[in-house]
């Protein structure tokens, strides 16, 4: 790709900070992993961090130390990472899978409201590509309700709800580092949470289950999964968390370049710049076809950047709809904006470091395919 739909920025001081622990003998399990999790833990506003090997590892261990039980109901969106239904599955939970607000794309407190049976124990937010979801209004429903709250905030880093930031609101919350993402430790993961037991359980967890309290001989007492991060990853993720506010905000400047240029062109619908309980993270740019366009519509226009050296996404296909889930989930209610937004979202490149110039072609790009001729 000419123009790539992401990248990461690694500077010098990163390649550095990884090269330090690559001269110490610890490279797992060593002093960057606890730096990279006291970090993590100061930023997000949470007393415990347990750092893993992806955002799925750390979503999965979530809903293992939540103790939900087999055949439990957890209402979640179907416009999101495939990831969410990987994990519920393994646990053998049921996924509940509701609508979505059609310009935030997060799920609402009244369909978790409606959603919510005598089976539900759980409610898993996405705070999707960024956009905080109304995650304080959805608290107090599963505080009235009695259920656990899951904030999957794998592509939020750095968003805020009333000034609180994402990943503070659920009994856990997850985090991802990904090359995409607005941090990156090449591979990595973060279980955020308030309850001790939670949080150490998951450490105990993440390395086979070996619990150092109990006497050697009987140290595995349930099913554990390696799921450690190498310090190598964690020295970079603790270097590229200490210049995580200046790249919000670079990429908040790339958004708003992007909308400067799509707001008056009709077939596209820009995402919701501007969020009125909070502030947004962006993790990507993601924009709408015009409701007359169709998936084939969308798909020919997404190979053709691609063709033309742009690169572009399809984030996301419905959940609900994949084989894998056909008998393994129920939904609550229409999930039709779902489907239709699907058919139609199409991401955009997005990363530190794309120039003005760069998303000049790629909106001209747009323009050329998107106008009739």
């Amino acid at each position: 790709m000419r123009i790539p739909l992401a990248q990461p920025e690694i500077p010098a001081s990163d390649i550095e900070a990884v090269v330090r622990v690559l001269r110490t003998p610890h490279l797992a399990m060593g002093p960057a992993l606890a730096e990279f999790e006291q970090a993590i833990a100061r930023y997000i506003g949470s007393p415990h961090a347990v750092a893993v090997n992806s955002g799925t590892s750390a979503l999965h261990l979530a809903m293992r130390c939540l103790n939900l039980k087999e055949g439990d109901e957890v209402i979640a969106p179907s416009f999101a990472f495939a990831a969410i239904a990987n994990v519920l599955l393994q646990e053998r939970l049921t996924p509940v899978f509701v609508d979505i607000d059609p310009r935030t794309l997060n799920i609402t407190p009244a369909s978790v409201e409606a959603a919510i049976g005598p089976r539900t124990r759980a409610v898993l937010v996405v705070h999707t590509f960024g956009y905080p979801a109304e995650i304080d209004t959805i608290r107090e429903i599963t505080r009235r309700h009695k259920l656990a709250l899951i904030e999957d905030a794998c592509e939020a880093l750095g968003a805020e709800v009333r000034e609180k930031r994402v990943g503070t609101f659920g009994d856990a919350a997850t985090f991802a580092f990904y090359p995409n993402k607005q941090i990156t430790t090449g591979e990595g993961g973060v279980l955020v949470t308030r309850d001790p037991a939670v949080a150490r359980r998951a450490t105990v967890l993440r390395s086979q289950a070996k619990d150092p309290s109990l006497d050697w001989a009987e140290q595995h007492t349930e099913i554990g999964y390696s799921y450690r991060i190498a310090d190598i990853n964690c020295a970079l993720g603790t270097a590229q968390l200490s210049r995580i506010d200046p790249v919000v905000e670079q990429r908040q400047n790339i958004a708003a370049s992007y909308e400067a240029r799509l707001q008056s062109l009709p077939a596209i619908l820009p995402p919701q710049s501007t969020c009125p309980h909070g502030r947004i993270s962006w993790f990507a740019y993601v924009v709408q076809l015009a409701e007359d366009f169709t998936r084939k519509d969308r798909d020919r226009v997404w190979q053709s950047l691609l063709d033309r050296g742009i690169g572009a996404g399809r984030y996301f296909a419905p959940l609900h709809n994949q084989p894998v889930l056909q008998e393994r989930s129920r939904q609550s209610g229409s999930l039709a904006v779902t489907e239709s937004v699907a058919s139609r979202v199409l991401a955009l490149p997005f990363f530190v470091g794309l120039t003005e110039d760069q998303i000049d072609e790629v909106c001209a790009c747009l323009l050329r395919l998107l106008t009739p001729t």
